[in-house]
């Protein structure tokens, strides 16, 4: 190991370590007695702590090596971000109806993990799933016809740009109506919202093909099919992929948000509304956590799949 990368490491650690002791006060542990409040000893060891925390991850990113790195810096940053967010809350009294500390929020996920795990399949496994698939797929088909025959884009163009504007909490309920309260009416969101992206990107992606290429495919006499597999279709992976991964969030956020106007009871949507309600927020928080989790990880595995599939692409290879 480097000397710079030794010395943020050790930095790191023990900038984690002096957090740990001031974690122990009992202005931290919410232990205070009644009254009173936590002392100039503590704000001042608190400001020492953020002072170090900001340099230990600079410190980090600054170095430039591994892939690796940069996911040490990310988990850095989002320790930093858990450990005050608890410090400042407890250390304030903020009241949980507001903000519950993130220690409340991970009792709450241990404590409705099987509600959570029955909201997620709802949400996440059917809807989300099934609409993503559908509406990136069938913009894509839709993409290619009108690629295929130009004179379709003065007729659909039109139609699926104003898709896109009709506002979701208008779809929602009439969407409801017509495939009624279970997941069906979700997916439907879901595909409305994901379709005009990925037919715009892939559109995009058609045209990103070289003059030179495409002309040396029409030297060789090549037909559209075979253009388009060989040449067109893998230029426009890049724009395929990146509406894939801007589709999984807008699939996950139209699934929840469709959610609110009807549905049984179970998803996160449902969890979320219902919860807030009753001010149990705890559990608000982990339906949130849990929602926020399983984005990063689709755009993760999104990523991961466009580096194996587009390797070649000068805008993955340089990743």
């Amino acid at each position: 190991m480097k000397a710079p990368l030794v010395k943020a490491l050790v930095f790191a650690v023990c900038s984690l370590a002096g957090a740990c002791l001031v974690f122990i006060h009992p202005a931290a542990q919410g232990a205070l007695p009644e009254g009173d409040s936590p002392g100039f000893l503590f704000w001042g060891a608190t400001l020492v702590i953020a002072a170090l925390a900001v340099q230990s991850v600079r410190r980090l990113a600054a170095l430039d090596g591994r892939r690796w790195l940069g996911l040490a810096t990310a988990a850095l940053f989002g320790l930093w971000v858990l450990y005050f967010w608890q410090l400042l809350v407890v250390a304030f009294d903020v009241p949980r109806v507001l903000l519950p500390p993130p220690g409340l929020i991970l009792q709450s996920l241990g404590e409705h993990s099987e509600v959570l795990w029955g909201d997620f399949v709802q949400t996440v496994l059917k809807a989300v799933l099934i609409g993503w698939g559908l509406g990136s797929g069938l913009g894509f088909a839709v993409a290619v016809a009108i690629d295929r025959q130009p004179f379709l884009q003065r007729g659909l163009l039109p139609l699926a740009s104003l898709t896109s504007t009709v506002p979701l909490v208008a779809v929602a309920p009439i969407a409801v109506m017509w495939f009624g309260f279970e997941w069906p009416s979700k997916a439907a969101v879901v595909v409305l919202m994901t379709f005009f992206p990925m037919m715009v990107s892939t559109l995009a992606g058609l045209k990103a093909s070289g003059k030179l290429e495409r002309e040396l495919m029409y030297s060789y006499a090549a037909s559209y099919t075979r253009t388009l597999l060989a040449l067109r279709l893998p230029s426009a992976l890049p724009f395929i992929f990146g509406a894939l991964k801007v589709n999984a969030t807008l699939a996950l956020i139209g699934a929840i948000v469709a959610e609110f106007f009807g549905s049984p009871t179970a998803g996160l949507g449902f969890r979320i509304s219902t919860e807030a309600s009753r001010m149990n927020m705890p559990l608000v928080w982990s339906a949130i956590v849990v929602a926020a989790v399983t984005g990063s990880l689709a755009y993760a595995v999104l990523v991961q799949l466009e580096r194996r599939a587009a390797f070649w692409h000068p805008s993955v290879r340089g990743k």
